[in-house]
């Protein structure tokens, strides 16, 4: 295992992560904590995806990335600040 997988294994845990606890019901979808971990978690694997050189995942986990700091800009504007 490299660098890159290491990075790109942290990132996807941390989307895993987040998913798994939302359907735990720990998280719920607009708590800020769950955003974060998504908005990291796709950031990272970007990353990974970037060092690779592999663009289908680079646009996926760009996106993925981009809504989910969309989604925390609208929680910290409308004052839903969460856990």
């Amino acid at each position: 295992m490299d660098t890159t997988d290491i990075i790109g294994a942290a990132g996807v845990g941390l989307l895993l992560l987040a998913y798994l606890l939302l359907m735990m019901k720990v998280l719920n979808r607009n708590d800020n904590v769950y955003i974060v971990m998504n908005l990291l978690g796709a950031s990272i694997a970007c990353y990974a995806s970037v060092l690779l050189e592999y663009m289908p995942f680079i646009i996926l986990e760009a996106f993925w990335a981009l809504i989910a700091l969309a989604a925390l800009i609208g929680n910290l504007s409308n004052g839903w600040i969460r856990r």
